[in-house]
């Protein structure tokens, strides 16, 4: 089924890592350094900024914000009122970082690119970063090709990932001690399609936005398509928020670009089903 979707922001540099939460959706626009609240109008709210770019966002069960601040490759707890360090995770991490998602206690899996995508060097593997409510962190997966948009099944005992220059969405078993084990190919991509920010629905399937097709896809495990949003420019991510999806578009990802041109949009459609899981 194909869908359409409206324009809801307008004159963003770059959005990431969208998230659905109090009643708003919560993003980072990456290249602008600065973190968005974004009511239902399109009303914006700017609630802290990070000069090392943010990118995935999570909660603490305390109420704090966890942020990405990708080229220092560390975690920041904003309190609502300052940016506080939660975890400097520079000697575990091969590059810069990117998306993460945030469990029910508190734990963080954070992804990284793996080598310099700007610079265009040869791709090379990353690691799943976990980061514990307590800062404590720890490599609990390796070998990933760009580990990027990260969701987590309801019962919490499935961690999915999607790895964008392997073109296949890759599940893990997630242990009490928030291990991961059993690698699993999820579902593949299509051909073209590159796996960038996703989200889960209450129906199990995975909406996946992918930049090089100008797409939002839902995925069915095995790698049936069930629906597509057909964009102007590049899907970079999606998040359901009950049962609109909210997707972040751009027509680039370059950094100088991003800010030269604020090509970014947040676009909404209505969804089969509603938001589940994590993040």
């Amino acid at each position: 089924m194909t869908m359409e979707a409206g324009v809801l922001v307008d004159g963003l540099c770059f959005g990431e890592g969208p998230r659905w939460h109090n009643d708003a959706l919560w993003l980072s626009d990456m290249h602008a350094c600065v973190v968005l609240r974004i009511d239902s109008q399109g009303n914006r709210q700017e609630v802290t900024t990070v000069a090392a770019w943010p990118s995935g966002l999570g909660w603490l069960p305390s109420g704090d914000l966890l942020i990405v601040s990708m080229r220092d490759k560390s975690l920041l707890r904003f309190d609502g009122k300052q940016n506080h360090l939660h975890a400097d995770l520079s000697e575990l991490a091969s590059h810069y970082f990117n998306d993460m998602v945030v469990d029910a206690q508190g734990r963080a899996y954070v992804g990284n690119f793996g080598f310099d995508l700007h610079q265009r060097q040869a791709v090379a593997p990353a690691e799943l970063i976990c980061v514990e409510a307590d800062g404590a962190a720890r490599v609990v997966a390796e070998d990933l090709l760009f580990p990027n948009g990260t969701v987590i099944t309801p019962d919490g005992k499935t961690l999915i990932v999607g790895e964008s220059f392997g073109s296949r969405l890759t599940a893990f078993t997630i242990d009490r001690q928030g291990d991961l084990s059993q690698r699993r190919e999820w579902a593949p991509m299509p051909e073209r399609a590159v796996p960038d920010g996703i989200c889960l629905d209450a129906a199990g399937g995975i909406w996946v936005a992918s930049p090089s097709t100008n797409e939002c896809l839902r995925i069915i495990e095995g790698g049936e398509v069930s629906h597509r949003v057909a964009l102007d420019r590049g899907a970079f991510a999606c998040m359901l928020g009950e049962q609109t999806l909210y997707i972040l578009a751009s027509g680039s990802s370059d950094p100088d670009t991003c800010r030269s041109e604020r090509s970014g949009q947040v676009l909404t459609v209505t969804a089969p089903y509603p938001g589940a899981g994590w993040p």
